[in-house]
């Protein structure tokens, strides 16, 4: 329908779109379909409130207009909701944009930083075009938007853009609704935009940056490249030596590092199923853990896995640079272990130096550090390692009720949540806050959150029960009011929250969280009712010699199960004199606290098969377990499950048994590795789904650490709908430490409604 195409009687529309629909293109979005179709009326933003349209036309064809705005929105668009209503028609013969409604640019939802679009893309490529081999290029559909904003409103002058003035062809765009560039903060080309510039040995060197960066990685140099949330490290990933170089510099002996290539050579490397192909193209360009296959990938990169992560290109200058390169790329965050990602120019040359050979740089400010998420299949669905780039600071809708809170999660792969008006916003990926950096990135994220949203600081501040947290001690610092939430209770929580559930019978499969009775709880079955809970389950108490260094050396706890089941501990591999001091302090109770941990567990499994004994990355020993037991089948072993201490507990000491005597039968350590798994997960299944009868629930879920494990979230789940039971399991938030804050805000808000 062109212009001018009005046939039928005038009718007159009011329409509120809800959603994510602010600073993604959406008004021009608007304007455009309108004027296609020959319609009258104006769009404008409401702030929080979304966006109002008044469109009048015939019947007909206001009723194509809607179709294409539910069909045809914008990339970077969600819609949640789009209400209609008939209003007089008033005779407009025009349509326009208005101004936001007075106080409509102080809220509204800030989108993540998507994918270089397609379009740019082939602008990029197109000789003819002013973006022709611009690695900066971006529109209305894509590029950066988190990491750049300093404030509201969203507007060039309040985003690290206004360092770079626009030129007048720019300019041009920027201001011309029928544009796909049209109010694009991040608009930018070479003759007006940030310029890249390639450094060694302290000083920039002469010619195209990107080229130069190419033929170093070709020649098997380490490059740091600066992106758009962050830097990494990158280097060829098929060559053992380079690899293992980097693993040296950067002090990193096992922790698998992701990779980056285009679709077509990701296929050589790995196996890629529907499923993750599509979140691999996804605009949002994850991290995707997926299973390795004959290409002939160096060994350094995932050393003692069974899976690799790679992700697609998602800027201008991957791009470009994958135009030179024929092989995939490491692309690792570039930090010290612990600490945040390096963001300035000045730091990343100092503190990388002796790491790095060579530096792509630019010179656009990095306003907010955000590392890229990573997702993976678990029973057959998407989960979340760790939510970030592209998700972030993307609100999930929830109703926690009137209260404002803030929650600060634990210690371990922080993130922080906001509870701002009916949103919950989960920071991007923190880390470890054990270490002051990490701590002060902490309250500059928080900081930038807030102010981005336009939320004041909450007078309730939420965090874990552990008292000796660096988050504990920031709550208490920052809070009129804290609540404290139990570990393993917040990850339940957030599963129901998650889910829209009132009540819910979790499993927290996870490595450590600090108990309502101070012991060490790890592997647990929780009812959980709108912030009322009981621990009815977990897996049999056992020694943990040493302590947190069981966790280091997980041969620790080997030893511990095997003594708890009469066996002979020699056979773990400690040397000698630990092994003396771990029975001494097994023996006496020193410095020996009974854990329930299934991280625990799974550790003792695969430092007792040799396939793990020393932990030098968070998870490393069960996630090695994991592939040794990805090349087995699980063999037949009924779980023991018996009451202590007023709950049921699955007897882990008895499978450790019954391990031993199939090892002792010849059973190969592929088969051992899969039994264990598949006899915790069946176990603690079968506590669930009996506690969630005894209670008359009828939900059981997955939750914790170990929840991103396949084939425990497959067996739980067969058992739980074997039983003819609902199985839910993460999907908006990760199931691990990184989704903990959001589990604490729901939990908090139901005890502030009690």
């Amino acid at each position: 329908m062109g212009e001018g195409y009005n046939p039928g009687p005038m009718m007159r529309y009011r329409v509120h779109v809800s959603g994510t629909v602010q600073g993604v293109g959406f008004r021009p979005f608007v304007y455009r379909i309108a004027v296609q179709r020959g319609l009258s009326g104006y769009v404008r933003n409401l702030g929080d409130a979304g966006v109002e349209i008044e469109v009048e036309g015939s019947r007909d064809v206001l009723d194509d207009f809607l179709r294409a705005l539910r069909e045809e929105a914008p990339p970077l668009a969600e819609i949640s909701g789009i209400a209609v209503a008939e209003i007089p028609p008033n005779g407009e013969r025009a349509f326009r944009i208005l101004k936001s409604r007075e106080g409509g640019d102080g809220g509204g939802t800030i989108p993540p930083d998507i994918a270089t679009c397609e379009r740019c893309l082939a602008d990029i490529d197109d000789p003819k075009s002013r973006y022709h081999g611009y690695w900066g290029t971006s529109c209305t559909d894509c590029g950066p938007r988190f990491t750049v904003i300093e404030s509201l409103p969203y507007d060039r002058p309040r985003t690290s853009m206004r360092d770079f003035p626009m030129c007048e062809d720019c300019r041009r765009e920027y201001e011309d609704p029928l544009d796909r560039r049209y109010h694009a903060q991040t608009i930018a080309c070479p003759e007006c935009g940030p310029r890249l510039s390639y450094l060694e040995n302290g000083r920039e060197v002469t010619g195209d940056p990107i080229a130069l960066a190419a033929q170093a990685l070709k020649s098997g140099k380490i490059v740091a490249i600066k992106g758009i949330g962050g830097t990494h490290l990158a280097c060829d990933a098929t060559r053992e030596e380079v690899v293992a170089e980097l693993r040296r510099r950067l002090g990193r002996p096992g922790q698998p590092f992701a990779l980056m290539a285009p679709l077509p050579l990701v296929r050589e490397f790995a196996e890629v199923p529907p499923e993750a192909e599509r979140l691999l193209l996804s605009p949002r360009r994850p991290i995707v853990v997926l299973p390795k296959k004959g290409g002939k990938l160096a060994d350094s990169v995932a050393p003692g896995l069974h899976t690799v992560g790679f992700m697609l290109p998602y800027s201008g200058l991957h791009h470009l640079l994958f135009q030179r390169l024929d092989f995939p790329l490491v692309m690792t965050s570039a930090n010290l272990p612990g600490r945040p990602m390096l963001i300035e120019n000045g730091r990343i040359l100092s503190k990388l130096s002796g790491i790095a050979d060579g530096f792509l740089l630019h010179d656009r400010r990095i306003v907010a550090r955000c590392d890229d998420s990573v997702v993976r299949l678990a029973a057959g669905k998407p989960v979340f390692l760790r939510r970030s780039r592209g998700w972030v600071p993307e609100p999930i809708p929830v109703d926690l009720g009137e209260e404002a809170l803030l929650a600060l999660g634990a210690e371990l792969n922080v993130t922080f949540a906001l509870y701002h008006r009916r949103k919950v916003y989960l920071s991007q990926h923190i880390g470890n806050v054990e270490h002051l950096e990490t701590q002060e990135f902490l309250k500059g994220a928080i900081a930038h959150l807030l102010k981005i949203t336009g939320a004041r600081m909450p007078r309730v501040l939420v965090c874990d029960l552990h008292p000796a947290f660096p988050t504990t001690r920031l709550a208490e610092e920052l809070g009129e009011r804290v609540i404290r939430v139990q570990h393993h209770v917040a990850h339940v929580a957030g599963l129901a929250g998650e889910h829209g559930l009132g009540k819910l019978v979790g499993i927290a499969v996870d490595g450590y969280g600090y108990g309502a009775d101070g012991g060490a709880w790890g592997g647990e079955v929780i009812v959980w009712r709108e912030g009322e809970w009981r621990r009815a389950g977990s897996l049999l108490p056992v020694p943990m010699p040493g302590g947190d260094l069981a966790t280091l050396r997980p041969g620790r706890m080997a030893a511990s199960f095997l003594l708890a089941a009469g066996l002979d501990p020699t056979e773990v591999g400690l040397p000698p004199e630990e092994l003396r001091i771990v029975v001494h302090q097994i023996e006496r109770g020193l410095n020996s606290p009974e854990t329930t941990s299934a991280g625990r567990f799974l550790d003792a499994v695969a430092a007792w098969l040799g396939i793990s004994r020393e932990r030098t990355y968070e998870g490393e020993p069960a996630m090695r377990l994991e592939a040794a037991a990805a090349e087995g089948k699980p063999l037949p072993l009924e779980p023991v499950i018996r009451e202590h201490g007023g709950r049921w507990v699955l007897d882990t000491v008895a499978i450790f048994g019954e391990l031993h005597r199939l090892r002792r039968e010849g059973a190969p350590a592929p088969d051992l590795a899969a039994t264990a798994q598949d006899a915790l997960a069946r176990g603690l299944a079968r506590i669930a789904v009996r506690v969630a009868q005894e209670e008359g629930i009828d939900v059981v879920g997955l939750t914790g650490g170990a929840a991103v494990n396949d084939a425990i979230a497959s067996a739980v789940k067969r058992e739980v709908e074997r039983a003819g039971l609902r199985y839910v399991q993460h999907e908006k938030i990760p199931p691990g430490d990184g989704g903990l804050s959001f589990g604490q805000l729901v939990h908090a808000a139901h005890a502030l409604a009690v």
